[in-house]
């Protein structure tokens, strides 16, 4: 007698997988030092504050315990500054001058950076990936390496990497029959590939003083999205370029390396800095495809001048210094570069100047919070890479 079986599926409770307390402790702290711009003592400070409040180490693994396996793993360095110390005649624990208490500066190192970056990319790309993953193609076919899953005859000058050989099979026994085998040009199927086009990207991110203002740390979200950025161009797509300038009363670039230590500064808004900045870094670069990417939450408030003193002004939107922001937009698009602002504020009149400034580079502008910050730039990123911006 046969038996019934029902299929279906079991739901059981949840158990979150195992972790070690270094694991544990390991994955609050990078969360900690991203947002206290890389300050290892402050952020050990929080994790202390956490353990006295969530009880997250025991008798048998302390902070003291955790610190030293961040060192043995290469995660953190400490420096000892022998000059200063030797003038207090203090020395270390291994007979080198150090501080009194035997300890020196401690640092985040390079191996600690990258697996910051690394993470940011997790906590936004990984949210995409969900959705489906992304394309990266112009729109247009042609020789490259991207297939698109779509199959065609063979045309001279295919290459024999890209014939399918399973569908050209096929073909040879529908067309001629199974009882002796025959393979002919006709027979052949290739699949398609995309162009791949290489993007110029330049992330500016606003570092005024209003980015922590009104109890809102709006920077931190900021420094994740440039950090997962880049870690994503480096690893996945190498033959783009993605550079990251910030912006106050002046504009400047900074290497990748330093993004965990980005801090917001006393600054007024110049705007029009930044852009002309990013516009000269772009006019260097050979790739076709550019784009600027602007992250900003503030008004435009100030101007460099000719001189070299600077014209500020905080109140309301300044005529004068909108109208150089108008023009800075239009150059932009003259040189074919677009330009997509992502507001973080919702002031009606900002968000009124930004419709007017992405109106006269013929660019893009979102308007939105923190929440989703990431998840927008990479999505538009990925549709900008699908096109020739040109």
């Amino acid at each position: 007698m046969a038996m019934n079986t029902r299929k279906g599926f079991r739901f059981v409770p949840y158990e979150a997988p195992e972790q070690s307390p270094f694991e544990k402790l390991f994955d609050i702290f990078q969360e900690l030092i991203t947002h206290t711009s890389g300050d290892f003592d402050e952020a050990i400070d929080w994790l202390r504050e956490l353990d006295k409040e969530y009880e997250l180490t025991d008798e048998n693994y302390t902070i003291e315990d955790f610190i030293e396996d961040l060192k043995a793993k290469g995660y953190i360095r400490e420096e000892f500054d022998i000059d200063s110390d030797a003038e207090n005649g203090e020395m270390g624990e291994d007979g080198e001058e150090g501080d009194g208490d035997g300890r020196g500066k401690i640092s985040i190192t390079a191996k600690m950076e990258r697996i910051i970056r690394q993470r940011a990319l997790d906590q936004i790309f990984g949210k995409l990936k969900r959705q489906g993953a992304g394309n990266h193609k112009t729109g247009k076919s042609g020789q490259g390496d991207e297939h698109t899953g779509d199959f065609r005859e063979y045309r001279y000058g295919d290459g024999l990497e890209h014939i399918s050989m399973t569908e050209s099979l096929k073909n040879a026994q529908v067309n001629h029959g199974i009882g002796s085998f025959n393979l002919s040009e006709e027979d052949l199927v290739v699949e398609d590939t995309q162009y791949k086009a290489r993007m110029s990207t330049i992330l500016m991110i606003d570092i005024s003083h209003s980015m922590i203002l009104y109890g809102e740390d709006r920077i931190t979200p900021a420094k994740k999205v440039a950090m997962a950025l880049s870690e994503l161009i480096t690893t996945r797509y190498p033959k783009d370029t993605l550079d990251i300038l910030v912006f106050g009363n002046d504009a400047w670039p900074i290497p990748i390396k330093d993004l965990p230590y980005l801090k917001v500064g006393p600054y007024h808004t110049n705007t029009v800095a930044g852009l002309q900045l990013a516009m000269d870094m772009l006019r260097r670069k050979r790739n076709t495809n550019k784009q600027i990417f602007m992250i900003t939450d503030g008004k435009p408030s100030c101007l460099r001048m000719p001189d070299g003193t600077y014209y500020k002004n905080s109140v309301g939107l300044d005529d004068y210094i909108v109208e150089k922001c108008y023009n800075m937009a239009r150059q932009a698009r003259k040189l074919h570069i677009p330009i997509t602002t992502f507001m973080i504020a919702q002031d009606p009149y900002l968000m009124q100047f930004i419709r007017h400034f992405t109106e006269a580079n013929k660019g893009k502008a979102f308007f939105t919070g923190l929440k989703g910050l990431g998840e927008m730039i990479f999505e538009d990123y990925e549709s900008n890479r699908r096109k020739r911006l040109r």
